[in-house]
């Protein structure tokens, strides 16, 4: 199976903390270096990426545009990122206060939206806070500068061929590009902020 093959459309946490609006906006451009393939063509890269936005955020993404539909605690753009997938808001009661946040959806999927709110609230609704390797991994992709980080193409090693790359430093080759999936906890620990960095691993997001 292909690395394009494996990606997942399931619920997940791309950035730990909530965004700053410079952050949104980034990551709304989170895959913007992907190639022009079939996933991309369909929104599939997006499909289940979640992270939490501040209110003013949220609201201010509402008065952009008339939303596509609004529901309650929730409302989706009308601006689609490609195909049926669109972004969606929460405004969801967490820990005695409301909380805000963005995930993309495929609005094909009638069970998307709330696939999303049941996966966001049991994964804030944990008890202790933690980070699984994989929520780790998104998060450094997610705040690493696009300098430094790619979708490998025929300039690099075959091997690398559409995955996802970053730029680690080494003490005997100084600058490499190495899969962000094989970063060791060393190299992790390293491009994560300090706060994070000691946070217990969970097995799934």
């Amino acid at each position: 199976m292909s690395h394009l093959q494996s990606i997942s459309r399931e619920p997940r946490k791309v950035l730990e903390g909530v965004a700053t609006r410079q952050q949104m906006y980034a990551l709304f451009n989170r895959h913007a270096q992907a190639p022009a393939d079939e996933h991309r063509a369909t929104g599939g890269r997006y499909v289940g990426e979640w992270f939490e936005v501040s209110e003013g955020d949220h609201d201010r993404m509402f008065e952009i545009l008339p939303p596509l539909f609004y529901r309650g605690d929730t409302f989706a753009m009308r601006e689609f990122v490609a195909a049926r997938v669109t972004s969606v808001f929460f405004a969801l009661r967490l820990d005695g206060g409301l909380r805000h946040f963005h995930g993309y959806c495929d609005l094909a999927d009638p069970s998307a939206i709330d696939r999303m709110r049941a996966a966001i609230i049991a994964r804030e609704s944990a008890t202790s806070r933690c980070m699984s390797r994989t929520e780790k991994l998104d998060h450094i992709w997610s705040t690493t500068g696009t300098e430094f980080r790619a979708y490998a193409d025929p300039r690099f090693t075959p091997a690398f061929l559409g995955r996802r790359i970053v730029v680690v430093y080494c003490a005997q080759q100084g600058k490499i590009w190495k899969p962000l999936d094989e970063l060791t906890d060393a190299e992790i620990a390293a491009k994560l902020p300090v706060q994070f960095r000691h946070l217990p691993d969970i097995a799934a997001a």
